[in-house]
């Protein structure tokens, strides 16, 4: 693999650490099976994209990007909450109308950034290489969103969140409004998925409406690679997984990609996905296995 290819995989997988992370506070903090991932990532994409295009700096358009993920996490949260549906359906239903939105919001199947201004070309220093600068730039606002989601949910409503995703009748006990916790931790969540959605399209030079295909299958992977890397409870530990879990799986994914004699191509990348989830759910119940076999 060559050194433009690995920064390459870096950079990628950074964007979709923030994904990740969004990922682990829906289905593991709040135990709720959210699949609005596949509509949110491309509706922060679109957000910024055309907002971009209409001459906003990016700066603001990430931020209203992100904003609209957590609307659309806002509203699968609703319709579990309010109306009672169920968590898995909410999330589809919401998954499905987001097409549509995403695709009023462009006008069109894609959006280009070709000669627009982003954010990695505002910030990335003129002495520096373009392959070099947007992963460093990357790496800074992952650093940010893990150490104020750690800061956040150690305080008392981050506590009330995750004890809602971990026992809600006890929760609901103990004086918590339980659906405002979902509520509020849906909207954290696609928010996250947004913010890596709307970088993603300004890295790649565009937004398109099929951008999000499989997005909560590579948000779920590397939250499980992460979790087989770096097993452990503590939520300092646990964010941290994530994000190396997303860059392992990026760089697993280029490996096999780039590697003539396996002989995989693009179109092969749900496939590895899917390989590389099940080996990585296969291997600690083999390690219970083998324990089990040497204390008999």
């Amino acid at each position: 693999m060559s050194l433009f290819s690995l920064f390459g995989a870096l950079e990628i997988g950074l964007i979709f650490s923030l994904v990740a992370l969004g990922v682990f506070i829906s289905f593991r903090l709040l135990r709720f099976p959210d699949l609005t991932v596949d509509g949110s990532f491309p509706l922060g994409g679109a957000v910024a994209a055309i907002l971009i295009a209409s001459g906003w700096d990016p700066f603001t358009a990430t931020l209203v990007a992100t904003a609209a993920g957590a609307l659309a996490g806002v509203a699968t949260a609703m319709l579990n909450v309010h109306l009672k549906i169920m968590d898995l359906l909410a999330s589809i239903l919401m998954m499905i109308a987001l097409y549509s939105i995403n695709l009023r919001i462009m006008g069109s199947p894609n959006v280009p950034l070709i000669m627009e201004p982003t954010l990695f070309s505002v910030l990335q220093p003129t002495w520096l290489t373009d392959y070099i600068a947007r992963p460093l730039i990357l790496v800074a606002i992952v650093l940010l969103a893990k150490v104020g989601l750690d800061l956040y949910f150690s305080t008392q409503q981050g506590l009330a969140i995750r004890a809602t995703g971990s026992n809600p009748r006890m929760a609901r006990a103990q004086g918590i409004n339980t659906g405002a916790m979902i509520i509020l931790g849906m909207a954290i969540s696609n928010g996250l998925v947004a913010l890596g959605g709307a970088l993603f399209a300004q890295s790649q030079g565009g937004a398109d409406i099929s951008m999000g295909i499989g997005t909560i299958v590579i948000g779920l992977a590397a939250v499980i690679v992460g979790e087989s890397i770096l097993p452990s409870r503590k939520l300092l530990l646990a964010t941290l997984a994530v994000i190396v879990g997303a860059i392992v799986y990026r760089f697993f994914i280029a490996l096999a990609l780039n590697s003539e004699f396996i002989g995989l191509q693009a179109q092969d990348l749900n496939l590895i996905t899917a390989v590389l989830v099940v080996i990585c759910l296969v291997i600690p119940l083999a390690k219970k296995r083998l324990l089990r076999r040497r204390n008999v």
